[in-house]
């Protein structure tokens, strides 16, 4: 244990400070037990570190992570017990699952230790999320996306913008009176601003490595696949990273990848939920889930860059973009005439050249450009939609 508590206080002196992320101030810290997942690389462990540099005694502290060799001959529950007989309070446990039966002994540990606050993180969202129903009664669980354009420029630029909701987008009330060129800016952050580690070296093949482990260790452990599997499951994500968007076919999606028809629909759901691609659905049922899938579309601009290179289309990047934004505060469905449906709005998204024939005779529609600075009428520059969170 005493090189747990060495670890952590190195990694604690070498967290940074100056920049928190959106959801920082919307965790309730409060809570006995608190849950944040997300996929990989997009600031989970960062923003624990954070926290307790901020706001906790280091004595009565703890941060461990459960990739740790640590727990090859320790149970957590155990660890819990000897810390909270040093009087720990605070207990963080990072990557929680990759730890067998985690969720049991997180039961245990808030059943047993009425004292102990725990705040535990994982990337593995659907493991987490079989978990968290177990914990439901005892859990408090967040869920954090890469950084939106607005953070990417406060992180990477020193730019401090504040956010803008939908309504004032669309009343052209949105505007950063520091700069007056954003689409430079933009055009970085399409490439490498999602992740806050293409601040440091070596990011294309950083983010090269989390798509593998996702699709080649978290995946097929959740859900018990073979090696062969996990290839088909990068194979098929290739398939939609050089769409247009991709429009799902599942007999020829099963052809091309050799597999069961009937498995298709899981794998799109494993990948969706472990961060790498976004299902547009339409209606039907009214929330995320219950609808027809009508588009599937990589879950970020910067994965289109990695994984489809010299193949990227401009127009998918566009589309991918305005639903990663928009999806964490609004309900974003599949419009029957236009690109997306929010509430009773209606957007079509295009470049500068796009017209106004497919929204003309629909009430609360408007155009989203792309390599405009200013927008003007129902025409709303893109970039602006980077700001709502």
């Amino acid at each position: 244990m005493d090189k747990l508590v060495e670890q952590f206080h190195k990694l604690l002196k070498e967290t940074d400070t100056g920049f928190f992320r959106y959801i920082y101030s919307e965790i309730n810290w409060k809570n006995r037990m608190i849950g944040i997942t997300g996929p990989r690389g997009v600031g989970k462990t960062t923003l624990v570190l954070q926290h307790i540099k901020m706001n906790l005694n280091p004595a009565e502290t703890l941060y461990v992570t459960a990739e740790d060799f640590y727990f090859a001959d320790n149970r957590l529950l155990d660890l819990a017990d000897a810390f909270v007989k040093r009087n720990g309070k605070y207990l963080f446990i990072d990557e929680i699952h990759k730890y067998k039966d985690w969720a049991k002994e997180l039961k245990l540990m808030y059943d047993f230790h009425p004292d102990l606050f725990v705040v535990f993180t994982g990337s593995s969202v659907l493991d987490i999320k079989k978990g968290a129903s177990d914990l439901s009664r005892r859990t408090v669980m967040y869920n954090l996306q890469g950084l939106s354009f607005r953070e990417y420029l406060q992180l990477f630029h020193q730019l401090a913008v504040r956010q803008y909701s939908l309504e004032e987008i669309l009343a052209h009330k949105a505007e950063i009176p520091e700069f007056k060129h954003p689409l430079p800016f933009f055009d970085d952050y399409l490439k490498r601003g999602y992740y806050p580690f293409a601040m440091e070296e070596d990011f294309e093949p950083k983010l090269q490595q989390i798509v593998n482990q996702t699709l080649e260790s978290d995946i097929p452990l959740y859900a018990g696949m073979n090696v062969a599997t996990g290839r088909k499951l990068k194979q098929l994500l290739s398939i939609i990273a050089k769409s247009v968007p991709f429009k799902p076919n599942m007999n020829s999606i099963a052809t091309a990848l050799s597999a069961s028809r009937n498995n298709i629909a899981d794998y799109c759901l494993f990948i969706e939920e472990a961060g790498m691609i976004a299902q547009l659905r339409n209606a039907t049922g009214g929330i995320k889930g219950l609808g027809k899938v009508d588009k599937i579309y990589l879950d970020n601009p910067n994965l289109i860059y990695s994984l489809a290179r010299e193949n990227s289309n401009p127009g998918n990047v566009r589309e991918t973009f305005f639903l990663n934004q928009l999806r964490l505060k609004y309900d974003v469905i599949t419009s029957p005439k236009a690109d997306f449906k929010i509430d009773d709005y209606t957007f079509e998204v295009g470049g500068k050249n796009k017209g106004l024939k497919q929204i003309r005779d629909l009430d609360k529609a408007f155009i989203v450009k792309d390599d405009i600075e200013l927008g003007y009428l129902n025409t709303i520059p893109l970039w602006q939609f980077g700001l709502t969170y």
